[in-house]
């Protein structure tokens, strides 16, 4: 097991009848969840993937990263939510922060399509200049507003560098598997494609595709990945006395119901803060809907300790952290002591930072806890790619069967929607005209 659920610093905020009590609860999620009778059932593509995904294709992802690999400076990847966080959480916990920046022999990775920002495209354009770059954009329809916009202008600098016929090696669109405009587009240009499947969502969509491709170009194992959750899918299948998953979802609602509407996700390395990113979205759309649901937030310790740590202490008794210990760093670091001890920390030296790492960990939840906050803790047995596929599984999951458990449909985005009508009307869109001018005059 990559995952184990350690509640001993919950003792005080959870009485064992409380989780016998929702043991109930919890299994009749997991039985609606595997007998596909609950709500957004038509979403549940994720379940079995990591047994039945597509092998033929899979095999194309990894020629098609080796050819990026062998042909492309840079890859550029174009995507916004689920259809990018994903990839950039793994590549950050399985490679570094720093992946770009590092000595390697894959191209440099760079997101554009995730935001509007005029001065962020830009840079990344310069960046491009005189590199050869390849284009992965990642769109179901090829029509929503930040991706669209992005690859329109990729397009264009991929056409303009390399000519028509040249893009075709170089541009790979994750979409639709029959409809859309951009499926549309890339058959009638000869772009290779995957496929985006119509029973999994966005936000559960890491270990299709969508996530694999950027992956494998990063030079992670992408067979580890899934045979990581495969392990999952067969251990988190059990029942509930044996499935941490399971607990764990069965928690958060307990602490739910006693007003814990904040979680905080944590961690003690900063590798996993896009993952964190990748796990807001995950809960947050997922939960939060119907007047309900945990808003799920995330900090970065020790660094956020400086930051975050006051209000965590003593502030409003409305949040509970999930701590992710990490317990094998990928490396570590021996501390010498120093002759002079001018600064007075001989006291951490003659031993690995990662020790040091521990204790703050060990410090802060006895310090949190005591002060009223709840600590989950799950303990992750390394950041390998084994680990990640297992991590990635164990989570989506856990959100389904919480989302079950707080009786919200764990797999639709209603809210997503509204903002979207708003901003097409302002900005003049076809078909939009009635709602411009009121909008305009709510704006005066």
């Amino acid at each position: 097991m990559s995952i184990s659920l350690n509640t001993k610093y919950l003792k005080d905020f959870i009485a064992p009848h409380e989780l016998e009590a929702a043991k109930a609860q919890a299994e009749l999620a997991a039985k609606t969840l595997h007998d596909r009778s609950g709500l957004g059932n038509d979403f549940l593509g994720w379940v079995n993937l990591p047994t039945d995904y597509d092998k033929e294709e899979f095999e194309r992802i990894k020629v098609a990263a080796k050819k990026i690999q062998s042909n492309s400076d840079i890859l550029i990847v174009i995507g916004i939510g689920g259809s990018y966080l994903g990839a950039r959480a793994a590549i950050e916990l399985l490679k570094s922060p720093f992946y770009n920046n590092l000595k390697k022999d894959t191209p440099d990775i760079y997101y554009v399509g995730n935001n509007i920002n005029p001065t962020y495209l830009n840079e990344v354009l310069s960046i491009c200049e005189g590199k050869d770059i390849s284009v992965n954009v990642i769109s179901k329809s090829g029509t929503t507003t930040e991706p669209a916009l992005a690859f329109r202008v990729f397009r264009e600098l991929v056409e303009k560098k390399y000519g028509k016929e040249g893009a075709k090696d170089r541009i790979f669109c994750t979409t639709d598997k029959a409809r859309g405009t951009l499926k549309q587009l890339a058959d009638t240009e000869g772009y290779e494609t995957f496929v985006i499947a119509d029973d999994v969502g966005g936000r559960y969509s890491v270990l299709t595709a969508v996530g694999l491709l950027p992956i494998a170009v990063a030079g992670c194992d992408i067979d580890a990945i899934m045979a990581g959750a495969k392990q999952a899918q067969d251990e988190l299948a059990k029942d509930f006395d044996n499935n941490d998953c399971y607990k764990y979802a069965a928690i958060r609602n307990i602490l739910y119901s006693k007003n814990k509407s904040i979680e905080l996700l944590v961690s003690y390395d900063p590798s996993f803060t896009m993952m964190a990113e990748w796990f807001k979205q995950l809960f947050g759309e997922s939960e939060g809907k119907d007047g309900k649901g945990i808003f799920p937030a995330s900090v970065t310790f020790s660094t956020d300790l400086h930051s975050m740590g006051q209000f965590i202490q003593d502030g409003s008794r409305v949040m509970f952290e999930t701590v992710v210990d990490i317990k094998k760093p990928k490396q570590d670091f021996f501390l010498e002591s120093d002759a002079e001890n001018l600064d007075g920390l001989n006291f951490l030296t003659n031993q690995n930072m990662s020790v040091v790492n521990r204790k703050a960990f060990e410090g802060t939840v006895l310090a949190h806890t005591e002060g009223g906050v709840p600590n989950i803790v799950l303990e992750l047995e390394d950041t390998t790619e084994k680990s990640f596929g297992y991590m990635v599984y164990f989570f989506e999951k856990a959100c389904a069967i919480s989302g079950y458990m707080l009786g919200v449909n764990p797999f639709n985005q209603p809210g997503v929607e509204s903002y979207k009508k708003n901003m097409f009307a302002l900005l003049g869109k076809p078909g939009y005209e009635d709602q411009k001018a009121a909008l305009e005059a709510k704006l005066k």
